[in-house]
């Protein structure tokens, strides 16, 4: 079975404030099977809310319309609602009396305004809402049920937990859905895609979405079936067969980011880290330290954004990065070994390169990157040039010096 959500309130097509209530419903729904299609946003329009619900009643097996359930006049749900469905609407005296008591209680007269809260579409169940004035309504619309719900969060969730669920279980043959997300790094997203499609392809279940972030690509596998164990089984066969063809470029099976895998890889063996950042300015330091428990394995960073920095901090030869340049190989070399050096950490990662916008010289085109490596084994050394903006470029980096330091360690 599916389900569309559809948030109402002009002030979420604003860029202050971001509709929470469809990623809790999403999960609820999933934990039984029901697979969320679509989800919209719409402003304070009777008529455009009334077009979209009329849609999505038509092919959807549930619609959750969230929001404008208020007493003011652009609380417009009930009565799109009921023009979507061509019913008509009722004052229910008992939840009238109920929203005045309420009022009494906190010393206040009601408004004339909250009579509209008391408005019931013909035929609906009324949902009690133990958080607020508002009461939800469920509809049943030849095959699709219509829930109205209100739009705070804590009143939301409250009233579909205890009022929705179980009459949504009801309804629902018992499925589960499984996902498996595989992150990778070390490829574009054309690439990977190109790799995997024709594994992927022979599936219409589970289904396989690619996403892909500054060097940080996801393979997103959802599986439906009857059990949790036929899903996992599904996803273990599809997963499989998508694992042999990346090998080692998989860095997480299970969700995790990259910098909790280096993280867990360091642990291993008791090794530390350092790190010495030009480009990103703290950008590599900054994700290695979002992780827990990093003070076991993380010593600290050096920040050598300008040349002294570099030979004052971490004892780059000036005369190496005139003659090379500070965007080099030589240079990024010199910094991880100085950071060993001067910090005594098992691992040293260095990070040097031009975000943009400006060039600096013939030797360092915007985009151009260096990300060395030192440890017991020596230096190695990895060189990229990127085509992105500043920003992108800079996370670029980081994914790249922290997937350089995994290869390092998985090889061990």
């Amino acid at each position: 079975m599916n389900a569309e959500i559809i948030a109402v309130g002009s002030e979420l097509l604003t860029p202050d404030r971001v509709d929470t209530n469809s990623l809790f419903l999403t999960e609820e729904l999933n934990k039984l099977g029901v697979e969320v299609t679509t989800k919209y946003v719409v402003g304070d329009d009777r008529e455009r809310l009334a077009y979209t619900v009329r849609t999505a009643a038509e092919r959807s097996d549930f619609t959750i319309v969230s929001g404008g359930l208020g007493p003011t006049e652009d609380d417009v749900t009930r009565e799109a609602v009921a023009m979507a469905i061509d019913r008509r609407m009722t004052l229910n005296q008992g939840i009238l009396d109920g929203i005045e008591q309420r009022f009494r209680t906190m010393g206040w007269k009601m408004p004339e305004i909250n009579r509209r809260q008391a408005l019931i579409i013909d035929g609906a169940e009324v949902l009690p809402n133990d958080r607020g004035t508002a009461p939800g309504q469920w509809i049943d619309v030849r095959h699709c049920s219509v829930l109205l719900l209100p739009g705070p969060p804590h009143e939301l969730k409250s009233m579909f937990v205890k009022q929705c669920l179980p009459r949504v279980e009801r309804r629902v043959p018992k499925m589960a859905i499984e996902t498996l997300i595989l992150r990778v790094a070390g490829m574009s997203e054309s690439d990977l895609d190109q790799t995997i499609s024709p594994v992927y392809k022979q599936y219409s279940n589970p289904v396989t979405t690619v996403l892909a972030h500054a060097g940080d690509i996801q393979v997103h596998l959802r599986a439906r079936c009857a059990t949790t164990a036929e899903a996992m089984t599904l996803l273990a066969e599809v997963g499989g067969k998508i694992d042999a063809l990346l090998g080692d470029r998989i860095y997480s099976r299970n969700g995790d980011p990259l910098e909790v895998v280096v993280g867990q890889l360091l642990k291993k063996p008791h090794a530390t880290l350092v790190v010495a950042e030009s480009i990103t300015g703290g950008m590599l330091a900054e994700r290695i330290t979002t992780v827990p428990g990093c003070s076991e394995y993380f010593l600290g960073g050096f920040i050598t954004y300008s040349r002294k920095l570099k030979n004052t901090l971490l004892g780059v030869p000036l005369e190496l990065i005139e003659q090379h340049g500070a965007v080099s190989r030589e240079t990024a070399e010199a910094m991880a070994i100085g950071a060993r050096n001067r910090s005594g950490a098992t691992h040293a990662l260095a990070i040097t390169g031009n975000a943009g916008p400006t060039t600096d010289g013939d030797t360092a085109p915007v985009g151009m990157v260096y990300v060395s490596l030192a440890d017991l084994k020596g230096v190695i050394t990895v060189h990229r040039q990127f085509s992105s903006d500043r920003e992108r470029i800079r996370q670029f980096s980081s994914q790249m010096a922290l997937d350089l330091l995994r290869k390092r360690l998985i090889a061990v």
